[in-house]
């Protein structure tokens, strides 16, 4: 029996609320197929989303908690990791291949893209010379891929997924390379990352009338996946991880925490560094959530009440609470902290910006103990900042070591965030199908797996 192809495309941030004169080409697909709103996870965020879509579980059981987490043997934490082995439970293409062996998958960028059991991987994987640089690359397998589409395409913009130049140059670039790995390797199941939307909602609020012109733009971007892969036979999907609303206001969660004592750093060339091990408590911020570790339960009632008083956290989920969140897994914080509605949580942990380690002015995801969408823009109080960066580049080119510190500290900038519960369906994560079989007036994030494998396996 022949079964057509199928291409699931992960548009983030797109919601029902989208659909319209600005997206032509995802409400015909709606219009063909169906179109409804998707239930989100808890955390609203890509890896814990993305987790949930591949193998139909809750975070207490996949254990992706959130886009990062404490690691308590290494007494670190640590964010937006990429191997797949940290993703408990099938994926939905071991799961197909039970029943149809030698079901083939590519998977362009989704998360957790290293060391999977897909056949074709390509995910962003910066270099990084013992120089101090960071240069662009992907990570991929096949590895032939990383030199062929890059050598067809031309260098991954790296720059252009993220940070304060983050636009549709990466986002045309992964739908490209998704063409060209479908044309060649015709996958079952090939699962593309388009991350455009996430950008300017973020800088600029979900309500901008300038974020008209990125809903066209990767409406155009997808579209032409669409097409492509379309006339070509295959099935399409679109999914989205969750919406985005504006941002009102910041919780500096790690500020009070050590402002109570309960937050130890180790002094550094004048720098105050997170001595995560040492602290009594302290928060892994993720958007709209926080997970606080705290290491003695006798601190338990007394972080508890700390928080509690805040302004701007709706709720705490402590001990056996974290069970009606699906966040009672081993990597969870003792204690998760949810944003009241246009919250969000900042990572700050220091009381003197004077003080701030030198990575906190620069855009780095693996060293900040927490999500900071404050990358998204150049600090607006650097005199000739784009001169700075040009001088900065060239130095960096000469050899010399020295650091992009050009970001601001000023949180109030973002005015857009994510990852507690929408407000209304309409404004929350969307599923669309080619195909108007399973229509339904809305569906559970984890049921996107059930849906795949019927797509496949009928």
């Amino acid at each position: 029996m022949s079964h057509p192809p199928l291409v699931v495309i992960n548009v983030v941030g797109l919601t029902p609320a989208h659909l319209g004169a600005d997206t032509p080409n995802l409400t015909r697909l709606a219009d063909a197929g169906f179109a409804c709103p998707l239930e989100p996870v808890l955390p609203a965020v890509t890896c814990t989303a993305q987790a949930t879509m591949l193998t139909g579980l809750s975070p207490r059981d996949h254990g992706v908690v959130a886009n990062g987490w404490y690691f308590r043997d290494l007494a670190e934490p640590w964010l937006w990791r990429q191997s797949n082995h940290l993703v408990t439970g099938e994926k939905v293409w071991e799961t197909a291949r039970r029943s149809r062996p030698g079901l083939r998958c590519a998977k362009m960028f989704w998360w957790f893209n290293m060391y999977s059991s897909a056949d074709v991987a390509v995910t962003p994987r910066p270099i990084y010379p013992a120089d101090g640089r960071k240069l662009p690359g992907i990570y991929t397998a096949p590895a032939r891929y990383e030199r062929s589409l890059q050598e067809t395409l031309g260098p991954f913009p790296l720059f252009h997924f993220w940070g304060p130049a983050a636009d549709i140059r990466s986002t045309k670039w992964i739908a490209d390379a998704s063409r060209v790995v479908f044309d060649e390797e015709r996958p079952d199941l090939t699962l593309v990352y388009l991350p455009h939307l996430d950008y300017n909602m973020q800088r600029l609020g979900p309500d901008d009338p300038r974020v008209r012109q990125d809903v066209r733009a990767v409406d155009q971007v997808a579209g032409q996946l669409i097409d492509h892969v379309r006339g070509a036979g295959a099935e399409v999907l679109v999914v989205s991880e969750y919406g985005i609303e504006a941002a009102t206001g910041v919780v500096r969660i790690n500020q009070v925490l050590r402002e109570a004592g309960l937050i130890e750093v180790r002094e550094t060339l004048g720098w105050e560094m997170l001595d995560a091990g040492a602290s009594r408590a302290f928060a892994v911020a993720d958007h709209q959530l926080a997970h606080v570790y705290v290491k003695d339960p006798a601190d338990m009632a007394r972080v508890t009440a700390l928080l509690r008083g805040q302004g701007g956290i709706e709720r705490l989920y402590a001990g056996d609470d974290r069970a009606e969140i699906g966040l009672d897994h081993p990597r969870s914080g003792e204690i998760v902290a949810l944003a009241a509605p246009g919250f969000w949580f900042a990572y700050y942990y220091w009381l003197d910006e004077a003080r701030a380690p030198d990575f906190a002015r620069t855009v780095d995801i693996h060293r900040k103990p927490g999500y900071d969408p404050v990358e998204l823009f150049l600090d607006p109080d650097l005199p000739l900042v784009k001169g700075r960066i040009a001088w900065t580049l060239l130095k960096k080119k000469l050899g010399f070591r020295t650091l992009m510190s050009v970001i601001s500290l000023r949180p109030e900038l973002v005015k857009g965030t994510h990852g507690r519960p929408p407000a209304s369906p309409d404004v929350g994560p969307l599923l669309i199908s080619s195909s108007r079989d399973d229509a339904a007036d809305s569906k559970p994030m984890a049921a996107v797996k059930d849906l795949i494998l019927r797509r496949l396996l009928r």
